[in-house]
């Protein structure tokens, strides 16, 4: 028999799945063909394998070899099979050991030299390695730090074919190269932003607090200088550390873009595209292979859109689904790719485009149809999604020349939200839910958890008068909880209710 099997795993979006490849010699014209629904980057792999093995003093016969890829109706893309496409065919010449390469998954390009190249999404595809039960791994040697992050599987790092066929039992000299290093880590600053920092907003720090302690998204409306990116980049120092679970996912997607993965970091991320980020670079996209975008990066984190009225208002409608339901899908002809998306929302923006409007003693030059123009970029339903409307001012020459700093630091926030969450999870236990940002209206109104007459009263009101929607109704219950949760409190009341429908509305009622 001139078959030999080893090996892979194709990633579609997030998910890994384990691909079997097949090789196949054959007495037959001399061709080196690749079947299975590769894409063309890996249509192009007969050419680097060829001249791989050759190059590495392991030349392929000269005779029909055929590769196929398991299941045949799973879409495969890039270099990652290189690897594993040269293995089974050596296997299948009879150049190594058939057995040795059996349980063995492989990944990494092959350069024409036969030095293995790093790739990305590494980390996903080693544990999907790992979740089908396969001892070991071999992966190019700048992914080793990556790859060595999931636990129970062996991994194993190579800089050449010749050193995997080597250790497959193939007589080959192996030569002393240079590995190929993967891509660089950005040097770990210290991040010396403190709540501290912030004078004069005392409302908006609060709100912070109650943004992150319940997951609620939020939205900063004020002028130029107020201080809202300030604000926004210290909300993930307030957050609770990711868990190791979601540390893990959080690696994955920045391993899925190519980013350097060293360790599992336990700070919630950041992501702050430009105002002139497209559709698919905030959602995630493109024509061969879907990468994640900026939605997916900030996975049980921040997405911060400073100057949200300049984004295009089809790339902020793009955010309505993965606001609903934690997860984008990316359709493509041939294929639908699914990220995870669950993160905390949060937009910054001025009062009109010259962003005087309000500002005391400031001179306005907005014509009124500019200013409908720009309260109309956030649509109405993508404002129905935000549990936080707050506006921001700017802070007096007196208070932001003061020499004393506010006396809410990050570490107390944080303490006070650690407890918040701690209370949320309690009280959801054996519920999928731990964020009060993720309960459903229904469970708020119709269960257990429905408040009373006297508490909910002003609420109701709001819905009758048509001031909330049913959705904004629910929004403002989980942030009530919240706000509960923070004073300690079993169950909201009316004082909590009414503060959650000002930070939504800006109106007591």
């Amino acid at each position: 028999m001139s078959t030999a099997r080893t090996w892979s795993v194709a990633l579609t979006g997030a998910d890994g799945h384990v691909v079997e490849v097949e090789a196949d010699l054959s007495s037959q014209t001399p061709e080196f063909r690749i079947i299975g629904l590769p894409d063309k980057s890996l249509g192009e792999a007969v050419q680097r394998v060829h001249n791989a093995c050759t190059n590495a003093g392991l030349p392929l016969p000269r005779r029909r070899l055929t590769v196929n890829l398991s299941p045949a109706s799973l879409p495969k893309h890039g270099s990652a099979f290189d690897l594993a496409i040269a293995v089974s065919a050596l296997a299948a010449s009879d150049v190594i050991a058939r057995g040795a390469v059996r349980q063995t998954v492989h990944l990494g390009e092959l350069g024409l030299d036969g030095r293995l190249r790093p790739v990305p999404g590494v980390l996903p595809a080693v544990f999907a390695a790992a979740r089908a039960r396969f001892d070991r791994v071999i992966v190019p040697a700048g992914n080793a730090t990556e790859a060595a992050l999931v636990p129970g599987i062996e991994v194993r790092a190579a800089s050449s074919l010749a050193e995997v066929a080597a250790w497959h039992g193939a007589e080959v000299d192996v030569p002393e190269v240079e590995p190929v290093a993967g891509p660089t880590a950005p040097e770990d600053d210290p991040d010396e932003r403190d709540l501290s920092d912030v004078v004069g907003q005392e409302e908006a720090v609060e709100a912070l607090i109650v943004a992150a302690a319940g997951g609620h998204h939020m939205l900063l409306s004020g002028p130029p200088g107020a201080g809202k990116t300030m604000l926004a980049a210290r909300l993930p120092g307030i957050m609770p550390p990711l868990t190791e679970q979601e540390a893990i996912e959080v690696a994955s997607m920045r391993s899925l873009c190519g980013e350097a993965v060293s360790g599992l970091g336990d700070r919630p991320p950041l992501v702050t595209p430009h105002h002139s980020a497209s559709v698919a670079a905030i959602v995630g996209g493109g024509s061969r292979t879907a990468r994640p975008g900026a939605v997916a990066r900030a996975h049980r984190g921040v997405l911060f859109l400073d100057e949200a009225a300049e984004f295009s208002r089809v790339a902020l409608d793009a955010l309505r689904q993965p606001l609903e339901t934690g997860f984008v899908d990316v359709h493509r002809s041939g294929f639908v790719v699914r990220f995870p998306a669950r993160f905390q929302l949060l937009l910054a923006m001025n009062p009109c485009p010259c962003g005087n409007r309000g500002v005391r003693d400031g001179d306005c030059s907005c014509a009124p149809q500019a200013l409908r123009r720009y309260a109309t970029r956030l649509s109405g339903p993508l404002r129905d999604r935000i549990d936080i409307d707050l506006p921001v001012s700017r802070v007096g020459a007196a208070r932001s020349l003061a020499a004393t700093q506010s006396g809410v630091t990050s570490e107390l926030a944080r303490e006070r939200v650690s407890r918040a969450r701690s209370r949320a999870a309690e009280r959801w236990r054996g519920m999928p839910w731990r964020r009060n940002a993720d309960i459903p209206g229904t469970v708020l109104r119709h269960s257990t958890f429905r408040l009373s007459a006297p508490a909910r009263a002003g609420l109701d009101r709001a819905l009758e008068r048509g001031v909330l929607t049913l959705r904004g109704y629910d929004r403002v219950l989980r942030v009530a909880w919240t706000m509960a949760d923070l004073a300690g409190r079993a169950r909201p009341e009316a004082e909590d209710v009414g503060r959650a429908l000002l930070l939504r509305t800006g109106v007591v009622r």
